[in-house]
């Protein structure tokens, strides 16, 4: 039994590697959920930027932070919602859950970048763009793709075991993206030119701590669901 738990626990690359692909070829024959995400995006920064006209440094900051927030929550909340137990009992037969968890990550870490990206890009077309350190604003997104990724992975899977996963994903996501989501903030300030950048690499140092303590627990947790 103890050699059986240890087998659940370990990861297969190749495994990982076959579920991205899967994970792609779903993704790009139900199109739609691509053009929602896009369409959702594009949208709120409009409505963000005819509400306000002119957004300052500090405001286009929040609001960045903003549509990253809900349009990454919807992205990825059909990570698990979108599996019925009988798909979910067939990977357990392939492969480890372990490898599953890892796949997922991987994957919408990747489409989460994507989606931060084209935030940025349209709230840099229609709002302006005050960045002053590229660098660092390229750290400060991908450690958000990466952060969010396995927060909101992680959520997916235990909202998906209840019956009603939209409502439950966002009470649960909350407490564990706050202080991700704070981190992220500060780091973007920097980025900003708006404070220097001395504390830069303690919030790295603090969002890096964040992202490994919720790696290590869904690792952990993710074989018994």
């Amino acid at each position: 039994m103890v050699l059986r738990a240890a087998q659940k626990n370990t990861m297969n690359i190749n495994h990982i590697a076959a579920l991205i692909r899967k994970e792609w070829i779903l993704e790009w024959r139900s199109r739609y959920a691509l053009g929602s995400m896009l369409l959702y995006v594009v949208s709120s920064v409009y409505v963000l930027y005819a509400a306000a006209m002119h957004i300052s440094g500090p405001l286009w900051n929040v609001l960045f932070w903003i549509v990253v927030l809900f349009s990454g929550i919807n992205a990825v909340v059909k990570s698990f919602v979108q599996e019925n137990s009988n798909r979910q009992l067939y990977y357990y037969q392939l492969t480890e859950p372990v490898s599953v968890f890892v796949a997922k990550v991987l994957y919408n870490t990747l489409l989460l970048l994507a989606i931060i990206s084209l935030t940025a890009g349209a709230m840099g077309f229609l709002a302006g763009w005050p960045i002053v350190h590229i660098g660092v604003f390229a750290l400060t997104i991908t450690m958000a793709a990466i952060g969010f990724a396995v927060a909101l992975t992680m959520i997916a899977g235990i909202a998906a075991k209840s019956h009603n996963a939209a409502t439950l994903m966002p009470i649960l996501c909350f407490p564990l993206v706050i202080p991700i989501l704070a981190t992220l903030i500060k780091m973007s300030t920097v980025a900003l030119g708006m404070t220097v950048g001395l504390a830069l690499w303690r919030e790295v140092a603090i969002l890096g701590a964040i992202d490994m303590i919720l790696f290590a627990l869904a690792i952990v947790l993710f074989p018994y669901l």
